[in-house]
């Protein structure tokens, strides 16, 4: 049997979503502090509520998209909606942190809902696609019951634990993966323009390269894991030799004037390592210096 859901939050992220499940055939109610937003999503089908309260009333699930942990909170911890969410399921899709979630978790509890947190691994375009992804954390029974909905949504939708927080983990997790790789991408971009070497052949070497530095990752995280820092016969590179091609570029780097904000702070994670003993260890001793040990 179909669900009925509400989508609080309609802008591109939230009216792709609302898009999906109407496409899937659930009853959707839309809301939207400005009514603007909402309205189009009724011309396919959708209820347009006029006030929150409405749209959450109207529901079983409640899915939430919209800036931040704190907006939520704003507008659904009242004694009106805290009553009218008493039995039904909030799915938080905003964007927050593993403390954030928990905290919303608590208050749902609290008030007699369930409740799970997700992290939308896509743009809007992505969802309601097979290749859409969001990862989902708290009570896998929750998940189970209403997972035509979240298929809905995407087509590699995972539940991955039961914490609550752990879906905004990983999210930052992933992002920070990707950071790593946009601001290498821009220091890369940097040297060859200091240097003259036009980006096309950046383009193709990094291509080249590309299966090595994946390895390299691969390596890195099967290491962490194991906490096998001690190199070996089967360690990829040493924090030495890292080392020795990094002075090479922080020299590059100073003699172009080319900004060495981000990578200082690499230096000041070898220099810890380095002053620790770690210099000749495999690579992955450095993920001993960024944080609690495991």
């Amino acid at each position: 049997m179909k669900r009925s859901i509400a989508i609080v939050g309609t802008g591109r992220m939230g009216s792709a979503l609302a898009r999906a499940l109407l496409q899937a055939g659930h009853r959707t109610t839309v809301w939207n502090r400005t009514i603007q937003k909402a309205e189009p999503l009724a011309a396919l089908g959708a209820t347009v509520a006029l006030s929150l309260l409405e749209a959450v009333s109207t529901a079983e699930i409640i899915i939430v998209n919209i800036s931040d942990y704190r907006a939520t909170a704003a507008i659904l911890h009242n004694h009106a909606i805290a009553s009218a969410v008493r039995g039904k399921l909030i799915v938080e899709l905003t964007s927050g942190t593993p403390q954030g979630a928990r905290a919303a978790a608590k208050w749902c509890v609290e008030h007699g809902a369930s409740y799970l947190d997700g992290a939308i691994m896509a743009t809007p375009d992505f969802i309601g696609t097979d290749a859409g992804t969001i990862l989902v954390s708290g009570p896998v029974q929750a998940f189970k019951a209403n997972e035509g909905v979240f298929r809905a949504l995407g087509g590699n939708v995972q539940h991955v634990g039961d914490e609550p927080g752990r879906a905004n983990a990983l999210d930052s997790a992933l992002l920070a993966l990707m950071w790593g790789a946009l601001f290498g991408t821009l220091h890369a971009i940097a040297v060859c323009r200091a240097e003259e070497i036009e980006l096309g052949d950046l383009a193709q070497q990094r291509t080249a390269t590309a299966p090595v530095v994946e390895g390299l990752v691969a390596d890195l995280v099967k290491r962490a894991n194991a906490g096998r820092f001690a190199s070996d016969d089967e360690t990829l590179s040493s924090i030495s030799a890292h080392y020795g091609s990094f002075q090479h570029l922080l020299e590059l780097m100073e003699a172009r004037d080319i900004d060495r904000a981000v990578v200082q702070g690499y230096d000041a994670i070898f220099q810890r390592a380095i002053a620790a003993g770690q210099l000749h260890e495999d690579f992955a001793a450095l993920s001993q210096f960024l944080g609690a040990p495991a």
